[in-house]
C-alpha cells in the first residue's frame, strides 16, 4: 500500500522517470505541481504536448528543431566546419562560448561495444552524405572525454581520413569522464581554440 493517494503516487513514479531524479526529488516535483493553480499546470502540460508534437530532427545535423533544417543548418553558418557532438545538448555548451560559427552533426549517442551499441547504432550516415557535398573543410570531433566518447572520436577519425578532410578533436581541457553539457564556457571555448588534428 502506497504512502500516497494513487493520482500523487503515479505523479512521483513518472517525474521518477526524469535522468538525476530520485524518489525524494519526485516528491517534491509532484507537490510543488499540487500547489501549482490550475492555468499553471495547463500551461506545463501544453509546453510537454507542444514539444512532442512541434519538435523534429534536423535532417542534415540531427539537431532537435521545430524547422527542418535547423537553425544551425542555415546560410548564416558556414558549411566548412562541423563540429560533430553526442546529443543536442552540447551543442549549447559549444554556442554558449560564442566563438563557434561552423555547423554542427549530432550522433544521438557514442559507441559502446560493451553495451552493444555499434557505428550503426549512431547517426554516421547523413555526416558522410553532408561530406559529399564537398563544402566540408573540417570535421571537429568533440565527443566526451570518456571510454565511450573516446573510441567513437578514434572510429570517425579513421573512417574519415580517406575522405580528404581535415579532422581535429578538441583538446581536452575537459575532465575525463564529463559531459560536455556540464562545462563552463571558459573551458568549453579552451577545448575549441587548442583542438588537435587526429
Amino acid at each position: 500500500m502506497s504512502d500516497y493517494a494513487e493520482p500523487i503516487a503515479r505523479l512521483i513514479d513518472e517525474f521518477k522517470r526524469f535522468p538525476g531524479i530520485g524518489k525524494m526529488s519526485a516528491q517534491r516535483m509532484a507537490y510543488f505541481v499540487l500547489r501549482l493553480d490550475k492555468e499553471k499546470v495547463e500551461r506545463l502540460c501544453r509546453a510537454i504536448s507542444d514539444v512532442k508534437e512541434n519538435i523534429r530532427t534536423c535532417s542534415r545535423c540531427n539537431n532537435f528543431s521545430d524547422s527542418d533544417p535547423c537553425r544551425y543548418c542555415g546560410p548564416s553558418r558556414s558549411a566548412e566546419t562541423i563540429c560533430v557532438v553526442e546529443k543536442p545538448t552540447d551543442i549549447m555548451a559549444i554556442e554558449n562560448t560564442r566563438e563557434y560559427r561552423g555547423q554542427y552533426h549530432v550522433l544521438h549517442g557514442a559507441l559502446s561495444p560493451i553495451n552493444g551499441i555499434g557505428p550503426s547504432d549512431i547517426m554516421i550516415g547523413n555526416l558522410l552524405e553532408r561530406l559529399r557535398e564537398g563544402t566540408t573543410r573540417e570535421i571537429i570531433l568533440a565527443t566526451n572525454p570518456n571510454v565511450e566518447g573516446e573510441a567513437t572520436a578514434s572510429y570517425l577519425s579513421i573512417l574519415l581520413k580517406p575522405v580528404g578532410v581535415k579532422v581535429s578533436r578538441i583538446a581536452l581541457g575537459l575532465p575525463m569522464g564529463s559531459d560536455l553539457e556540464y562545462a563552463d564556457k571558459g573551458t568549453m571555448l579552451n577545448a575549441l581554440q587548442y583542438r588537435h588534428e587526429m
